[in-house]
């Protein structure tokens, strides 16, 4: 479904001859193939799934976050106005991002069912949130908000 998403939204922008928003969609199917070539090798002839696509797409989110914040240091405004405006696009396809406060919940509920203690226990908590919320949270705010808890 996802997929037939950013298919149809890459048509769109050629029809449009928006060459920004092709390029950047141009990126996410690169991205998409050799992920779907990386996962043939380990018996998945279908490629990724839904959940692995919303964890390619937060990841070309985070990158482009890390770029801005380099570009800003460096007064390269323009390269920094660029990679907001492909955040943006790639946000089309993600689910609506939790706040920071839903993350807090969803982490004290997760560590009350998971029975977590201790600092020890932060792998397998930010796996099941990993699993359960692909897409929905920034996962480097959930890790500090655990690592608080757990500590």
């Amino acid at each position: 479904m996802l997929r037939e998403q950013i298919k149809a939204a890459l048509k769109e922008a050629m029809v449009a001859k928006d060459t920004h928003k092709v390029s950047t969609l141009r990126l996410i199917m690169a991205a998409l193939k050799d992920r779907d070539i990386a996962a043939r090798t380990q018996d998945k002839p279908d490629g990724i799934g839904e959940d692995e696509i919303l964890s390619l797409l937060q990841s070309m989110v985070k990158q482009r976050r890390d770029s801005i914040t380099m570009y800003e240091n460096g007064g390269r405004l323009e390269l920094a106005e660029q990679e907001a405006s492909e955040i943006k696009i790639i946000e089309e396809f993600l689910p609506k991002q939790m706040s920071e406060d839903e993350i807090k919940d969803v982490v004290d509920a997760l560590i009350t069912e998971l029975g977590a203690s201790g600092l020890k226990d932060m792998g397998p908590t930010m796996k099941a949130l990993r699993d359960r919320y692909a897409g929905q949270m920034d996962f480097g705010k959930a890790s500090a908000i655990i690592k608080e808890r757990l500590a």
